[in-house]
């Protein structure tokens, strides 16, 4: 697989305070990657630099082998790229209108915007709420507005913060059911913070564990699970108390 998105000698300081300090760290066009750590340990931080939304302190981001220039990046290459937190911030107005506003600041033309809102409506089981308010929408309908708003400009790359960690567990569950045949059926590059470990083993297919601002351990989601090394360890096995996998 090519690399999409590399890291090189990131760090990004906060009041003085190193928050992120990563060498090298790389996601490949097709993966579904989970980052994990305990709090406080740089995870929303990385995924906001990656997806261009905070200011790295030093290094470099290269995106397909293309160093990202600091700053204000370009408008064609900040496209490729969307973005799904854990509070959906959909905007006033109908669902219709929050699902199409990407495209319409890409000015697509109304009857191009129609077709593809409808698709990703039905792609997330959410047609039904077209013309409703998107301000009365249950948690779970709000979050599949919000995926659908960052799916449907056919992102290269999608970046998401804990996009269900604030569902009830059968929401949740119906929710992560769909969005992994979407993105399958999309094969959309991700990664995906998330402090749960069933929706890590579910979802993703690598996992980095990151622990004060470091990476200290990526790889395939299953041997990463089932081998923590030294600095990881204390970490994962904790968490597999409170989040125990089927087999």
């Amino acid at each position: 697989m090519s690399s999409l998105i590399e890291l090189k000698n990131i760090t990004y300081l906060s009041q003085n305070k190193t928050i992120l300090k990563i060498p090298e760290f790389q996601i490949d066009a097709g993966d579904f990657v989970g980052i994990m750590g305990p709090n406080g340990a740089g995870k929303s931080t990385m995924l906001k630099v990656m997806a261009l939304l905070e200011n790295k302190s030093s290094g470099e981001i290269l995106y397909r082998g293309q160093v990202i220039p600091s700053g204000l990046p370009p408008l064609d290459m900040r496209r490729k790229f969307s973005v799904a937190l854990q509070q959906s911030l959909l905007l006033d107005g109908t669902v219709f209108h929050n699902i199409s506003i990407g495209l319409k600041l890409r000015k697509l033309p109304k009857a191009v915007i129609k077709e593809k809102v409808h698709l990703w409506m039905e792609q997330f089981q959410i047609t039904h709420l077209a013309k409703k308010n998107a301000h009365f929408l249950s948690g779970g309908e709000a979050q599949r507005v919000n995926l659908a708003r960052a799916m449907i400009v056919e992102p290269e790359i999608l970046f998401l913060d804990e996009p269900f960690s604030a569902l009830d567990f059968p929401t949740k569950i119906k929710l992560m059911e769909d969005f992994k045949r979407i993105i399958e059926d999309a094969g959309t590059t991700t990664a995906f913070v998330s402090h749960d470990l069933m929706e890590i083993n579910y979802l993703t297919s690598k996992l980095a564990i990151m622990v004060e601002g470091e990476v200290k351990q990526y790889g395939q989601t299953q041997k990463v699970i089932e081998n923590p090394n030294s600095a990881t360890s204390p970490f994962l096995n904790e968490w597999k108390k409170f989040y125990p996998l089927s087999s």
